[in-house]
């Protein structure tokens, strides 16, 4: 006897974290809200990459400190960078972000902003229903993001890529200018605007260069 071609096509969700205890209880809750689903766990960014083109899923709901491959440290830019390559890839993949480091996602925001699948996050701290209507209005195709604090003031990609050569790679500025292909007086000016945005301003007795630092950190613009 052949199925309904009316029948709802299941739900296929992957959940991606590198931490088994955590992995498993977010896949219990969500085989419990969404009983038919066909959920797929992930522990790395290059499988997690593999089984969305494999699978096509309605939802991926991701950790950002995981690893790139299988014995490899997790970090938050691993993250970050699979949150890019899928929303390049798949404009319309729906999206939920659970995390101990949201604020980390303010340097995507530009492209949480465009794209066109829905886009919620929640801290880990989070109850679970709480997790489980953000994860609802992202299959919705809805964009939640009101956790997400930034900084006042217009952010350009540019002064991220100061902040990361100087604090991730530890890079001074004629070198971050080589670099980036400008002069350093141009690199000096994006300091100057990174400061204001940041709300570092000089002080007797401060070293601004070290206050900028510990401000993209509480920002979530660096590790």
């Amino acid at each position: 006897m052949s199925k309904d071609s009316s029948e709802p096509t299941p739900l296929k969700i992957i959940i991606v974290d590198d931490h088994g205890l955590i992995l498993e209880k977010t896949s219990e809750y969500l085989q419990q809200q969404y009983p038919e689903a066909k959920l797929f766990q992930m522990t790395t960014a290059k499988m997690t990459l593999e089984q969305v083109a494999r699978v096509q899923p309605d939802l991926v709901a991701i950790d950002l400190s995981i690893p790139e491959t299988d014995g490899e440290v997790a970090r938050v830019d691993t993250g970050i960078q699979l949150l890019r390559t899928l929303m390049e890839n798949y404009p319309t993949l729906n999206i939920f972000v659970q995390s101990s480091y949201i604020k980390a996602l303010v340097r995507i925001k530009p492209d949480i902003d465009s794209h066109n699948g829905g886009f919620t996050l929640a801290d880990k701290a989070l109850f679970s229903q709480d997790m489980l209507n953000r994860i609802e209005l992202s299959l919705q195709g809805i964009t939640h993001t009101k956790d997400l604090k930034l900084p006042p003031g217009e952010f350009k990609s540019e002064w991220l890529q100061v902040i990361d050569l100087a604090f991730q790679d530890g890079l001074q500025d004629k070198t971050v200018a080589e670099k980036m292909g400008v002069s350093e007086r141009t690199v000096r000016h994006y300091w100057t605007k990174i400061q204001d945005v940041l709300n570092v301003y000089p002080e007797p007795g401060k070293n601004m260069r070290i206050q900028t630092e510990r401000r993209a950190r509480e920002e979530g613009f660096i590790d």
